[in-house]
C-alpha cells in the first residue's frame, strides 16, 4: 500500500479494508498466528468486518477565540458497512494529540456536567451538615450549666417558704 500524494476533491473514498479476528488459545504468541487460523474452511471461528477509508483534512490551528462550527465537534473515526464506529489505538493518540484538545466534545461536555451536579450536591450536603452542627452546637451550650437558672429559683423561694412556715408553728 502506498500513500495518496493528492486527497481527492470531494473528500470521497470507496477503498474499505477487511480486518478479520480469530480466536486462538491462550498463550499464542504473534509468531504462532498462521494464514490458517483465518481459514472458516477448517473450522476456526473468523469475523470479519469491513473498514471504509474517510479522509480527514488536516487540523487547523487552533483559533484564539472558539467558532461555532468548532463547538460540539466529534472526533474522528472509521465506519464499517456495518454502521458501528472503530477507532485504532494509533488514531485515537492522533486525535487527542492534534484535534481534541481545543474541542469540546460531546462526551466532555456530559462529563463536566456530571461533576458539576455532583459537586453542587456535595455542597448543599455540606451546608446541611453544617446548620445541623450549628443547631446541635446551640443546644448543647444551652444545656451546659447543668441545673437550669429557674429550677434554683424555685427550690429556693419553696424553701423560704418552708422555713418561714416552720418558724411559726
Amino acid at each position: 500500500m502506498q500513500a495518496q500524494k493528492e486527497s481527492p476533491e470531494d473528500m470521497q473514498c470507496r477503498d474499505k479494508f477487511l480486518l478479520q479476528t480469530a480466536v486462538v488459545s491462550p498463550g499464542t504468541t504473534t509468531k504462532d498466528i498462521t494464514p490458517e487460523m483465518f481459514n472458516r474452511e477448517s473450522g476456526n471461528l473468523v469475523e470479519e468486518s469491513k473498514l471504509r477509508v474517510v479522509y480527514v483534512p488536516p487540523p487547523r490551528p487552533p483559533s484564539p477565540v472558539r467558532e461555532g462550527s468548532e463547538e460540539g465537534s466529534s472526533p474522528r473515526a472509521s465506519v464499517s458497512d456495518n454502521g458501528t464506529i472503530n477507532q485504532t489505538s494509533e488514531h485515537k493518540t492522533f486525535s487527542r494529540a492534534y484535534v481534541e484538545p481545543k474541542e469540546n466534545t460531546t462526551e466532555v461536555k456530559a462529563l463536566v456536567s456530571k461533576l458539576t451536579e455532583e459537586k453542587n450536591s456535595v455542597i448543599q450536603q455540606n451546608n446541611k451538615l453544617q446548620q445541623e452542627l450549628e443547631i446541635l452546637r446551640r443546644g448543647s451550650s444551652r444545656n451546659r450549666g447543668g441545673i437550669p437558672f429557674l429550677y434554683v429559683i424555685i427550690v429556693g423561694l419553696v424553701g423560704m417558704l418552708l422555713g418561714y412556715l416552720l418558724k411559726k408553728t
